[in-house]
């Protein structure tokens, strides 16, 4: 039996619950709260949307590991399916009335990408994917773009939440992706990157010190629309996100290349 079809099914519902959640808490006051840095932030909202997330998990797959970036859930080394949830990507945008964040649900069958399901509630842009199945932002199929010329590309990047005190801080690698390419965005939603990479909006996306909640459903995504992602060595992108470059493949070799040129290189989980 193939199960894909009922955990798209499934985690595009739950997406879109608390997308509503979040797009009626948007500029209200709510309770915020500092986690490991001062500008790593907490929500009642994220908490809020983690836990219906989870609690509907558990009723409807009580056998499948979970992952949530707020610490709800049980992880499982036995499990088949694995949810990794982000409940509300970009918080810090959240907590200040920007307009830029979203809840990312991705699920691993066996150890490997299979669902993912990212959603926008403000703009009600529901992006989707499932390996094999490709990648769609409602009716419309996605595709990375055919851009060849880094001098013509749109990148974005962001910056970790030790950035502050770290020297590793990605600033060398930006000025340098400034000067090549026609412009780099840093938006703050590592999720809306990966599927705007997957829609062509934009040619190139890399970041470092990431965790598997912000790329699990995006990483899938991009793949999905034909693009390429990988380590900063060119391997398979770790499942940790703790170094993610993505592009639309045509551009990958060239940006690689760039940020190969500031020695960074990161200590996670590969």
């Amino acid at each position: 039996m193939n199960e894909t079809p009922k955990v798209l099914e499934l985690a595009v519902e739950m997406a879109l619950d608390a997308g509503r959640i979040q797009r009626e808490r948007y500029e209200t006051e709510i309770r915020i709260e500092s986690k490991s840095a001062k500008i790593d932030l907490v929500t009642e909202v994220d908490q809020e949307c983690e836990a219906r997330i989870i609690r509907r998990i558990q009723e409807e797959r009580p056998g499948d590991a979970i992952v949530a970036e707020e610490g709800g859930g049980v992880d499982r080394e036995d499990a088949a399916w694995r949810w990794i949830i982000d409940p509300l990507d970009g918080t810090t945008n959240y907590a200040h009335g920007f307009p830029r964040f979203c809840v990312s649900i991705g699920v691993e069958r066996e150890g490997e990408r299979e669902v993912g399901v990212i959603y926008d509630p403000l703009l009600d842009e529901l992006y989707r994917a499932s390996r094999g199945g490709g990648a769609w932002l409602g009716t419309r199929q996605l595709r990375v773009s055919q851009e060849d010329r880094l001098d013509h590309a749109l990148v974005a990047t962001g910056f970790a939440y030790d950035v502050h005190r770290s020297v590793d801080d990605n600033f060398a690698n930006f000025g340098r992706l400034l000067k090549a390419a026609r412009a780099v965005r840093r938006d703050g939603s590592a999720a809306l990157d990966l599927c705007y990479v997957a829609a062509g909006r934009l040619d190139g996306y890399w970041e470092f010190k990431l965790h598997s909640w912000d790329v699990a459903a995006g990483i899938l995504m991009v793949d999905e629309a034909g693009g390429r992602t990988s380590d900063l060595a060119g391997g398979k992108a770790p499942r940790s996100g703790s170094e993610i470059v993505s592009t639309n493949g045509l551009l990958h070799e060239e940006v690689l290349a760039i940020l190969g040129e500031t020695g960074h290189r990161t200590r996670g989980e590969k």
